[in-house]
């Protein structure tokens, strides 16, 4: 079979998106590091037990809405847990389960880099489009988590952002 090669069109998207895919997580790194001693994962681990009824998620449900592996989650909560920013415990409905719940100096850590991170969000993705590219990288961002994520699973995650 042979293989359809990607148009010059296609491929200059396509190398222009893997631009962004390669150097974003490291400007949003680099800003969280210093201002805040929080990776970017560390700051979305936080952010979403902040988000979180009671501040607390079972490790597998905080995996599932980070696309993490369990076993990376747990090096980092253990990391974060180190530092006095998450607790883990026993859930009470299934022993077997672990929940991890966000301490109040981690409800502080993530108030207090919000700022910060929302500012490098601005000053690299939002400002750089006009209202009308904004929608459309919403448009695009769906239909590629549509065939990344084809059973659905995170939808409920990302509809939580949804403006209506």
């Amino acid at each position: 079979m042979d293989t359809p090669w990607l148009t010059s069109e296609q491929l200059a998207a396509w190398v222009r998106f893997i631009g962004v895919v390669e150097l974003l997580p490291g400007v949003l790194d680099s800003q969280l590091r210093r201002d805040a001693q929080l990776t970017h994962f560390d700051y979305y681990v936080l952010s979403q037990l902040s988000e979180a009824p009671e501040h607390t998620l079972r490790m597998t449900a905080l995996a599932s809405r980070t696309a993490a592996t369990l076993a990376r989650l747990s090096h980092v909560v253990q990391r974060l847990e180190t530092r006095g920013l998450v607790e883990r415990f026993p859930c009470p409905r299934d022993r077997r389960a672990t929940n991890a719940r966000l301490t109040d100096a981690g409800f502080d850590k993530v108030r207090a880099s919000a700022p910060g991170h929302v500012d490098t969000v601005r000053e690299y993705v939002v400002d750089a489009l006009t209202p009308e590219q904004l929608t459309q990288l919403g448009v695009i961002s769906d239909a590629l988590l549509r065939k990344l994520d084809p059973g659905n699973d995170r939808a409920e995650i990302y509809r939580r952002y949804d403006p209506l």
